[in-house]
């Protein structure tokens, strides 16, 4: 190896170098460690991840995962100083400056990666943010930044969150010159298609998406994406890997809003991309196409900051480790409650893919399953803990059901412990305008519902009285 990240090894100092050899070693212990680490079931991984007792002796026996709150590493020479800027593993020892490493994000990037690649029969690699939003920048950018050009487009769903509809058409389209290719309804393959052209950069959907729960067919979409050369990336926020893991199914990349069911507790705000090693992409250097997400963590990111607090981290981390247990829970009681809107008098219509109304219903049972689904949980699919429903009346109604919850939060978060709803089109999708929420299918009666750890009587009691009480208004 003569280079790294750029850097000529020949110009670093022999004292270095050594250092390099000693951190390639280190480097290799932990990937042994990795690889006995990735051939436990998923809710082992979730609750140890890459922290083991060796490396928990070496931190004062500390069982959790230390929180290593400096903003930077000592070093014990000059040497090391020169070695670690010139190497920067993403593992402790060489982590430098929290901006670009730390050695407790470093553990919440082990876990979602080996979450992630669960059941994947290649590498992967991930980055943690500040944001989910930071997390879609960094996944989507780099390629962008290179070759720039005045056909460059993008291709992806319309039917997303609302930040990052506005990312693509504000940041990228009017200030940039982007190209955004919008497809209405990303189970149409052949729109997919046709949007596609010798200056495409990538592909993105997100599935199941905000608020709409859409659902696309991620395997179907990978083959045209790669047929052309391009990299797939998939929002999987909604779905976590504990139901669904795009890289197994043919994506490139995966983003996550962190923030959301991965860190259900409502505490930290942080985002991820995870990477499968050898993306597909028209674009970028050998380096980037080889390890994306190592790519991004130390070179755009490092220059660009969207560094996530060890502190977050940590909090993360905790939530993480049950995973599992919680989407099952939440899926099951979304289930039950979807059904009772569905069969409400005063709804006019559901959107939930447990639904077999749902025109992604069939497609989502095949793609969202609960890992290592046993016997005892029954049917392997679930659908996750979000919804939507038109209230009867038009959009005065919808507010007035929304004002009715006692229990249920009025908020635009998602994915939480608590139960907590919201209507789009005045909240997380308000800035797209008429058109855009028209294009976004985001109706104005529209509620959306993310179901959290209560009993679903509960839930189902609230809604019924908001409903009830907004009929006789």
């Amino acid at each position: 190896m003569s280079e790294i990240h750029g850097i000529e090894l020949e110009s670093v100092s022999p004292g270095a170098r050594r250092c390099i050899e000693r951190a390639k070693t280190e480097g290799e212990r932990t990937a042994a460690f990795r690889k006995v680490a990735r051939s436990r079931r998923f809710d082992s991984i979730a609750v140890h991840g890459i922290y083991g007792m060796e490396e928990a002796l070496q931190n004062q026996g500390a069982v959790m995962e230390p929180i290593y709150a400096s903003t930077s590493q000592h070093f014990a020479s000059s040497d090391e100083v020169e070695a670690a800027e010139c190497f920067l593993a993403p593992a402790v020892p060489a982590w430098v400056y929290t901006r670009i490493a730390n050695p407790t994000t470093y553990y919440l990037e082990s876990t979602l990666g080996l979450l992630e690649g669960y059941d994947f029969d290649g590498e992967v690699s991930a980055c943690v943010t500040s944001s989910g939003m930071s997390a879609i920048h960094m996944a989507t950018s780099p390629f962008l930044d290179v070759r720039p050009s005045a056909h460059m487009n993008i291709v992806a769903s319309a039917k997303c969150y609302g930040g990052t509809f506005m990312l693509f058409s504000l940041r990228y389209a009017a200030e940039r010159g982007v190209d955004v290719r919008w497809i209405r309804d990303p189970l149409d393959l052949t729109s997919w298609e046709a949007a596609i052209d010798k200056e495409t950069r990538f592909l993105y959907v997100e599935t199941p998406s905000n608020p709409g729960v859409a659902i696309a067919d991620i395997s179907s979409l990978a083959g045209i994406a790669h047929g052309s050369g391009l990299p797939l990336i998939v929002d999987s926020t909604v779905a976590t890997p504990a139901l669904q893991r795009p890289l197994t199914l043919g994506a490139d990349i995966v983003v996550h809003s962190v923030t959301k069911c991965l860190g259900a507790s409502g505490t930290a705000i942080a985002g991820a991309l995870i990477s499968r090693l050898g993306i597909s992409s028209r674009v970028g250097t050998e380096e980037m196409r080889d390890d994306f997400a190592l790519y991004v963590k130390v070179l755009p990111a490092r220059d660009q900051g969207p560094a996530l607090s060890p502190m977050a981290a940590f909090t993360v981390l905790n939530d993480v480790r049950t995973l599992r247990a919680r989407i099952d829970q939440m899926s099951r009681t979304a289930l039950a409650v979807a059904q009772f809107l569905d069969g409400h008098p005063s709804v006019d219509r559901v959107w939930y893919p447990g639904l077999p109304s749902h025109p992604g219903h069939r497609l989502a049972a095949r793609q969202m399953r609960l890992v290592d689904a046993e016997p005892r949980d029954g049917t392997p699919e679930r659908f996750s803990f979000l919804m939507g429903f038109e209230v009867k009346g038009g959009p005065a109604a919808a507010r007035r059901v929304y004002d009715g919850l006692s229990m249920i939060y009025r908020a635009t978060d998602l994915g939480r412990v608590k139960s907590i709803a919201t209507i789009p089109a005045i909240a997380t999708h308000q800035r797209l305008g008429d058109t855009g929420r028209e294009l976004a299918e985001v109706p104005a009666n529209l509620i959306r519902l993310s179901v959290g750890c209560e009993h679903p009587a509960d839930i189902i009691e609230d809604l019924d009285r908001a409903l009830a009480l907004a009929a006789k208004a």
